[in-house]
């Protein structure tokens, strides 16, 4: 590989109301995330009565009350994307509820919920920096048991929209094990991130 064929470092940044201008603009040039999710849809049902300029305000109003925690990806000041990251009470919802459910003994201290990478932007190692940049964040924030809900991608092609909840090979380089499939190839990962001083 050439020097010039290489990306430049990527940073990640906390979702703040500084960072969100950058989090909106990649957010708006891909249709609002998911045809309009704009990433509420783990924190609220998606659905009748929601919009995508009101999913984007409760983003923001949650950005702004500090109940919203994303890792943002940045390639100099452009945000390339992200990984969503809370409390079970602040992300109540998971996919797959009812076979999660099933296998459920204890609930996480955290969960990583999602991940975005803008298009064009993929195979540039975002959702790789962005669990790795939640992961030192949670350790700030205490640590605890941390779970997630990889597409199992071994021996498929998946296209993008399945991956919204990361790859299976990303969680596994961070040292999350399977615990229990919750569908045919989504399972549930875990890992316990220690405590660091912030």
């Amino acid at each position: 590989m050439t020097g010039a064929d290489r990306s430049p470092a990527l940073v990640v940044r906390m979702l703040d109301d500084g960072t969100w201008p950058a989090f909106a603009r990649l957010a708006e040039a891909n249709n609002g995330v998911w045809g309009g999710c704009w990433c509420v849809g783990f924190h609220v049902a998606l659905g009748a009565g929601r919009t995508p300029e009101g999913n984007r305000a409760e983003k923001h109003d949650r950005v702004l009350r500090g109940t919203t925690h994303n890792v943002l990806v940045f390639d100099g000041e452009d945000c390339l994307g992200w990984c969503q990251f809370g409390t079970p009470a602040e992300l109540p919802r998971v996919k797959s509820r009812r076979r999660y459910e099933q296998g459920l003994t204890a609930l996480p201290d955290w969960r990583v919920t999602c991940f975005f990478t803008g298009r064009g932007l993929r195979r540039r190692g975002v959702a790789a920096a962005a669990l790795a940049g939640a992961l030192a964040e949670i350790a700030r924030r205490g640590g605890g048991v941390v779970e997630g809900y990889p597409e199992e991608t071994d021996d498929r092609s998946v296209a993008g929209s399945f991956l919204h909840t990361g790859p299976m090979a990303v969680f596994e380089d961070q040292g999350f094990t399977r615990t229990r499939p919750i569908s045919p190839h989504r399972w549930v990962v875990t890992r316990v991130v220690e405590p660091v001083a912030a």
